[in-house]
């Protein structure tokens, strides 16, 4: 029986579509999965969304859907586009699921039982937009990883996660694979020496998640119920043969984004530790895209949508781009100029024009028909040796997933048959009958070359294998292929008969697209029409008097000329002009109509506006020649 391989991805929020960061992610599971295929494993391959939590109800209560409805909705973006990037995921686990439900009880059970889940009171900072709890000492600038936190107190229960700290520091030791790449697992035993703090697992202030059962009222925190997915799609709580199978006995590996590598590497593994489960073999933490240099953001309208890309340059070329230009581990950039480089140069001159020359060839000099009386000299040594060397330098790259080296190895081949045509100059053999044999040699070595060249881009460009050996005339179903099959030399068998050749890899123009100076896709937040604004009325004044407020540290009281009438305002910028008295005199702009009101005792007929950067305020200073009155617009 095949030895049992599972690879996951992340499970994704379904609040937004998926982008090239998570097309990245999945399709570099789907690489993964189907070269353990192609080694003969077992594979099991999990990917879905996560559906609760306090940002999943709140946008479907500001779309107006139900949260199942809404969840409903959004999962499809990801199983639609999982479909058009050919990904061979065995499962799609969505956490609204009973199977899951049911994992996710047993788990909290089996760590209650064991001691480690308490009953207290939390009280500090929460991000929403990340779904954590955060100490103060991951506050910078007052944010978490530059998102805004709120301020909460509520009861909670528990996850003695400060217990585990010495456990996770030499499981980490003992077990090299365990995070990577090396860069990554420094990190995370950095962080774990720093001391560790119990995590709460359960909320009161929203509904939408998997309720406790050790007390009505409580649901469960979203990551003790996200990162449980693993285990359901592995059987937990449901099949024991199967969960046995796959994760006891088989070999688990997480595929993440760096973002979240703490709650994989610390939170998980003590999660499993108190509930007396094996650990994963291999969480692997990969980096981040940028476009064309740039942060990927909405706000820069710039954000890949992998649909698109597709559409544009081909579903395999894509996908080749995304796993040889990133370097596991590290960040990337997706650009336009690479991607047509890569197609122009690897995919249409290295691998489709050592195709098409081959079996223009082959039909030229043996009327398509794969022939072999076998007459062998240095070069045909030395393509042999140079294949037994991939091999085994896959293997390696592919287990690091060093994605990126294990093309350049399967390119070193491709270039190195490219040369062997060079070499051998098959076009003169032909026109000597006595070399007729040493010609049957050359194109049948030719042909086995590209045969196992197909079987070795599978992984990465299925498509293109499959017409690889289509154009081969062979009857063999790439998704079916076994490594096996193919790593001796004379795989092909002599006799078949090549089909005709179609250029696979069509060469793209780079079309230089003019740099907008703006952003087409701007969201507005807060919109408002042209008659809202018409209805603000805003005016040049000057500052005649001005003065503190007793009792009151932030406010300062202004008299102002609006050129009609001199009117009182109260502005709280007290903290940014200590000496008040240098901005009488100064032209500044105010909004007039606003209903009056009383701040600390003093009547404010309007109000003066302001600018804030790095948190500093100061007033809108107006140039002394602009006359009273003006109206701004």
């Amino acid at each position: 029986m095949p030895k049992s391989f599972y690879i996951t991805t992340p499970i994704y929020y379904p609040n937004a579509a998926p982008h090239v960061g998570t097309a990245y992610s999945t399709i570099v599971c789907d690489v993964v999965a189907r070269y353990k295929r192609l080694t003969g494993y077992d594979v099991k391959f999990l990917t879905g969304v996560d559906e609760h939590g306090q940002k999943i109800q709140e946008a479907a209560d500001k779309n107006g859907y139900t949260p199942q409805q809404w969840v409903d909705k959004m999962s499809l973006n990801f199983t639609t586009l999982w479909e058009k990037l050919n990904i061979s995921n065995t499962d799609f686990m969505r956490t609204t699921q009973e199977r899951h439900i049911n994992s996710v009880r047993e788990i909290v059970k089996r760590v209650n039982d064991n001691g480690d889940i308490y009953k207290g009171e939390y009280w500090g900072k929460y991000c929403v937009s990340e779904e954590t709890f955060v100490p103060e000492n991951q506050l910078v600038d007052g944010k978490y990883m530059g998102k805004e936190v709120i301020d909460v107190k509520e009861v909670s229960y528990f996850f003695k996660l400060s217990k585990y700290e010495d456990a996770l520091l030499k499981y980490i030791e003992e077990h090299p694979e365990f995070i990577k790449p090396e860069g990554k697992k420094n990190e995370v035993v950095a962080f774990i020496k720093q001391g560790l703090q119990d995590l709460s697992i359960s909320r009161t202030t929203f509904d939408w998640g998997i309720p406790l059962e050790l007390e009505e009222g409580h649901v469960i925190y979203v990551w003790f119920d996200a990162l449980t997915n693993y285990l359901t799609g592995a059987g937990f709580a449901k099949d024991p043969e199967e969960f046995a199978n796959v994760w006891t006995n088989g070999t688990v590996n997480h595929v993440i984004g760096k973002d979240i590598l703490r709650f994989h590497a610390i939170i998980w593994p003590a999660m499993l530790m108190s509930a007396g489960i094996k650990l994963p073999e291999t969480i692997a933490a990969h980096g981040w895209w940028t476009v064309e240099g740039e942060k990927m953001s909405k706000s820069l309208g710039n954000v890949v949508n992998p649909a698109e890309e597709v559409e544009k340059y081909g579903l395999d070329p894509f996908r080749y781009y995304l796993m040889r230009e990133a370097t596991y581990g590290q960040d990337a950039d997706y650009s336009k100029r690479a991607m047509v480089q890569r197609i122009n140069s690897d995919l249409a001159n290295d691998l489709g024009n050592l195709l098409n020359r081959t079996i223009g060839m082959q039909k030229k000099y043996f009327d398509s028909k794969v022939v072999l009386n076998e007459v062998t000299d240095t070069f045909d040594a030395e393509i042999k040796a140079l294949w037994e060397e991939v091999l085994v330098n896959i293997e390696k790259r592919m287990n690091e997933y060093q994605f990126s080296e294990a093309l350049k190895e399967i390119w070193k081949f491709i270039s190195r048959m490219n040369k062997y045509i060079d070499e051998c100059e098959p076009w003169k053999l032909a026109k000597d009958e006595d070399s007729k044999d040493r010609l049957s040699t050359v194109m049948y070595n030719l042909v086995e070359g590209l045969y196992k060249i197909a079987a070795l881009i599978s992984p990465f460009m299925p498509d293109t294998a499959q017409k690889m050996l289509n154009q081969l005339g062979l009857e063999v179903d790439a998704e079916k292929m076994k490594l096996e099959d193919v790593k001796a030399w004379g795989a092909y068998p002599v006799g078949g008969k090549l089909n005709a050749a179609e250029p696979i890899f069509p060469r793209v123009e780079f079309e230089e697209e003019p740099k907008k100076e703006y952003n087409e896709n701007l969201t507005i937040e807060n919109p408002i029409t042209i008659d809202d604004f018409s209805k603000v009325e805003i005016k040049v004044v000057e500052i005649i008097k001005a003065s503190k407020i007793e009792g009151a540290d932030k406010l300062l009281k202004f008299i102002v000329n609006t050129g009609k009438e001199k009117r009182q305002i109260v502005s709280g910028i007290a903290k940014w002009y200590p000496n008040e008295q240098e901005l009488v005199g100064k032209k500044v702009m105010a909004v007039l109509n606003l209903e009056p009101v009383t701040l600390r005792g003093e009547l404010s007929q309007g109000m003066l506006l302001t600018t804030t950067e790095k948190k500093k305020t100061k007033l809108v200073i107006i140039d002394n020649e602009v006359k009273l009155g003006t109206t701004i617009r």
